[in-house]
């Protein structure tokens, strides 16, 4: 139920913009956030969400002035533009649709999940 396209491999302050489509019904009680795993087998990290209900966005301190976060509900499409990219963004990022109040890993509509690498 969420498609996510965009990704691949750029040099270190170079931009990129993730999108996930969405094919499933929604509720303002809900968010959509973007999550990455740096490390196979790591836990995966909230990069930026937003709420359905108002549209108030949240950022991870290591992105916040670099990465935005925004949909488009005629579209469908939840995005993340990422600008002037670091090394330390290499991971594999995941769009994901949850319960506001309700953790993401156990109640989550994930998507599968596009490889950004970023080399110096």
């Amino acid at each position: 139920q969420l498609a996510q396209s965009g990704g691949g491999s750029v040099q270190t302050e170079e931009s990129l913009r993730l999108s996930c489509v969405w094919s499933r019904s929604t509720h303002i009680s809900d968010s959509m956030g973007w999550f990455r795993r740096q490390t196979p087998g790591k836990e995966r990290e909230r990069v930026a969400s937003i709420d359905l209900d108002g549209g108030a966005t949240d950022y991870a301190d290591s992105v916040k002035d670099r990465f935005t976060i925004s949909l488009d509900n005629a579209k469908n499409t939840l995005y993340l533009q990422m600008n002037n990219l670091k090394p330390e963004d290499t991971a594999m990022y995941y769009c994901a649709y949850y319960p506001t109040l309700a953790d993401p890993e156990d109640f989550g509509d994930w998507g599968r999940g596009t490889q950004v690498t970023v080399s110096s």
